[in-house]
């Protein structure tokens, strides 16, 4: 028997499915769980009319429901943190502990809090006064549902019912319409019944969250560009991620992609001659980390082709061979990842760890680092930056500063590019001729960093120039900020105070909320 998909404020069977599907066990590579469905329009209808009606509900409801909303939400998710954890693991293959439990169950948690937090204070809505005029502005929710299509390598942390996406549109005062990764259905569905029971005691309209487990690649394009969703926000694969995008955009509907990259990092000579082993360690460990499978894994090193150079390959190459082998999510993954190295290997590159699979069970994968001279990247430098998606990492050898800086100049766009330099004086000239060339190819800067870890903070930038993302100009992390995609600018021009939002009237709605008015940011009243 199916699984029940939660439309419209109530469990129930999916109508007319197309399909049906069962969770793999990355460990075995064999089915595990229960069976879901996958939904046909007529499931994917029904939501958006659902969605479309709570977000007419929700402009009644205060900004304290859905901050007390997402407080209690977060609450469940920790009381049931064994059970959460337990079936994450076991779709995923990640460690409960401390990956799932110490570590990405509290980020989750810790961002439903932000995201309360922020739509209790206000501030995030950017109001603006002008007196004078009498002409206010703000940032307010979108008239609809905002669908939600997560990865599958954060089952909690980005999972569309509990991640950053979710928490930032429901602050902003939007429904929502999560679409699980069939990689991790079941955790997706025990989020699902917190989510509901959390909506149950909280005053917002049941429909506030809808939930389906899988729909058809031309029913994805038929929601994302349909008249009555507000937007989208996706995780994914840039080929997945383009072809949504061409359709939200034909249709003049707001879609928010994070997609591939190689996430560049630069070793200058000074920083290798002081340093080279403690860097080659703190990259094996980097782009290893969750068996490669970050969006922010160190995918590319540029270096400088002379002794230093040589030494720290070596060692490398040495710390991944003794490092264990990991286990990929499940088997599209580990092909997508093994054609991706063919491809660089059939371009030039040269492998330098071992070949050998250690294990066999499952979806295996050997920690692998590859190399290619600065000439042979530039001849094709499209087809070396490719995406392995796994525990994986291609050097580039340049013959010296100018190579390297062309290098750089024939970089894509990046989620986060890191430089390491010599700690005194010795790359400061080198990093000053570099620094401008990687600022406007990546999101986030690193120095002397690998970029693994995202920290949700509110000065965070997750997002980045084109493939890593659709637009340069939003993030997926750290609140307020990543709440503005789901938002839009509302203007009222001599507009009777009476009939304003609380947050654009005379008098401030909490007494601590920041707005612009005249020309300065104050928490007093207009």
């Amino acid at each position: 028997m199916q699984q029940s998909v939660l439309i419209d404020g109530r469990w129930r069977p999916a109508d007319s499915p197309v399909g049906a599907f069962r969770a793999e066990d990355p460990t075995t590579g064999r089915a595990c769980g229960e069976e879901y469905p996958v939904s046909g329009w007529r499931d994917i209808a029904a939501a958006l009319e659902a969605g479309k009606r709570a977000a007419q509900a929700l402009r009644a409801r205060s900004p304290e429901k859905l901050a007390d909303f997402l407080e209690s939400f977060a609450g469940s998710i920790e009381h049931n943190r064994a059970e959460l954890a337990a079936m994450a693991s076991l779709e995923t293959a990640l460690p409960q502990e401390p990956r799932l439990c110490s570590i990405e169950l509290p980020r989750t948690c810790g961002q439903l809090r932000q995201a309360a937090a922020a739509a209790r204070d206000r501030s995030w809505c950017l109001a603006v006064i002008d007196t004078a005029l009498n002409i206010r502005s703000r940032y307010g929710p979108l008239d609809g549902p905002v669908a939600i299509l997560g990865p599958n390598n954060f089952p909690l942390a980005f999972n569309p019912l509990s991640g950053g996406d979710f928490a930032a549109a429901v602050a902003a005062g939007n429904p929502v319409i999560a679409k699980a990764h069939p990689g991790h259905p079941g955790t997706s569905r025990l989020l699902a019944e917190l989510v509901f029971a959390a909506l149950q005691s909280s005053g917002l309209p049941l429909s506030q969250v809808q939930f389906i487990y899988e729909i058809r690649p031309e029913d994805g394009l038929r929601l994302v560009s349909h008249p009555d969703i507000a937007a989208t926000a996706f995780t994914g694969s840039r080929r997945s991620g383009l072809q949504l995008k061409r359709a939200a955009d034909t249709a003049g509907k707001p879609i928010y992609l994070e997609m591939s990259g190689i996430n560049p990092v630069i070793l200058l000579p000074g920083a290798l001659n002081e340093r080279g082993s403690k860097i080659a360690a703190e990259l094996g460990t980097s782009c290893t980390l969750g068996t490669g499978q970050f969006c922010t894994n160190p995918g590319l090193v540029i270096l400088q082709q002379d002794a230093a150079g040589e030494r720290f390959l070596q060692e490398l190459g040495r710390n991944l061979d003794e490092l264990p082998d990991g286990i990929l999510l499940g088997r599209q993954v580990r092909e997508g990842w093994s054609e991706a190295l063919g491809i660089l290997e059939t371009h030039g590159a040269e492998r330098l760890t071992r070949r050998t699979v250690l294990q066999t069970r499952g979806n295996p994968a050997m920690n692998t680092l590859l190399t290619i001279s600065g000439d042979e990247f530039l001849k094709n430098s499209s087809t070396a930056q490719i995406e392995a998606f796994g525990p994986s990492t291609l050097t580039v050898l340049v013959r010296d500063q100018a190579q390297m800086e062309a290098v750089i100049k024939n970089l894509e766009g990046n989620l986060t590019g890191s430089i390491y330099s010599h700690s005194q004086e010795k790359d400061d000239a080198a990093y000053a001729r570099i620094e401008p060339l990687l600022r406007t190819r990546v999101g986030r800067l690193l120095n002397d960093k690998m970029p693994t870890g995202v920290a949700v903070s509110p000065a965070m930038h997750h997002g980045g120039p084109f493939p890593a993302t659709g637009h340069p100009g939003f993030t997926a992390v750290g609140i307020p900020r990543s709440m503005l995609r789901f938002a839009s600018l509302q203007c009222y021009d001599h507009v009777r105070g009476h009939r304003l939002p609380p947050e654009l009237r005379d008098r401030n709605p909490t007494g601590a909320m920041w707005r612009f008015i005249d020309d300065a940011w104050t928490q007093a009243d207009a």
